[in-house]
């Protein structure tokens, strides 16, 4: 989500950043999100871009408390993040691994897709059900890669540049884990971690980390950021966090 959301990387409080909020900006933030439950859907999206922009200069959280995008929430642990795109995006794939690489979007497009529909689950409660994403089995890339046989984990790192998470290698070669290009059956907004961003679908949002850049082989699970802050490592939906939601499935 490193949630879109959700959305985004991570489901989670982000830290203080920024200048504080004045009180007619929250009072106004507050305004149209209530208003953007009735409007039609050219405004709607009109106020997701809003409430978007404003969360990542939002010190306070509380533009985070709104819904946005289908029901996503929007974090960020940055206090800016980069727009990539076609001409200056790149993956890359190092570590533990015989042919290390470097994917373009066209690269990674060119890949046998993945669809799959599955609900979102937010450590923090909330839930956005059947959302599709869409991208390449991670188990591909670990494959072309070459993985050797002293590797144990994966760390992902991403281009917001402070967003970190980890699976073990078994957890990454599941079928339902994606570098996903695609979601809601359209390309991945910066907002929702765009335009790649690794997808998990059996763990809480913020395992799914956001921008992502970086695959790297280790022998061992390194925590993320949000382990290092207290979450679980292996965040399976409703057996962690002490939280007992329905499985995504």
């Amino acid at each position: 989500m490193n949630p879109d959301q959700p959305e985004e990387s991570g489901p989670e409080r982000p830290e203080e950043r920024g200048a504080p909020v004045g009180r007619r900006v929250v009072l106004g933030t507050l305004g149209l999100g209530a208003l953007g439950v009735l409007a039609a859907p050219p405004l709607q999206r009109g106020l997701e871009s809003f409430l978007a922009g404003a969360s990542e200069k939002d010190p306070t959280g509380l533009t985070g408390l709104l819904p946005n995008g289908g029901g996503f929430r929007y974090y960020s642990v940055a206090s800016s993040v980069p727009h990539k795109d076609e001409t200056n995006y790149r993956l890359t794939i190092d570590g533990l691994v015989d042919r290390p690489g470097t994917y373009t979007l066209a690269d990674l497009r060119a890949l046998p897709q993945t669809r799959i529909v599955r609900d979102v689950q937010c450590v923090t409660g909330w839930r956005v059900p059947g959302t599709p994403f869409e991208g390449v089995r991670l188990s591909h890339l670990l494959d072309a890669a070459g993985v050797r046989s002293s590797a144990g984990a994966i760390r992902f790192t991403c281009f917001d540049g402070v967003y970190m998470e980890s699976l073990t290698l078994e957890q990454a070669r599941r079928a339902d884990v994606l570098v996903a290009l695609r979601m809601q059956d359209k390309p991945l907004g910066h907002n929702h971690g765009g335009p790649v961003r690794l997808y998990v679908a059996p763990m809480y949002f913020y395992k799914s980390a956001k921008w992502l850049s970086g695959i790297t082989v280790t022998e061992d699970v390194r925590p993320g950021y949000w382990e290092n802050r207290g979450y679980d490592v292996d965040a399976w939906v409703g057996r962690s966090n002490g939280r007992d939601d329905e499985p995504t499935t």
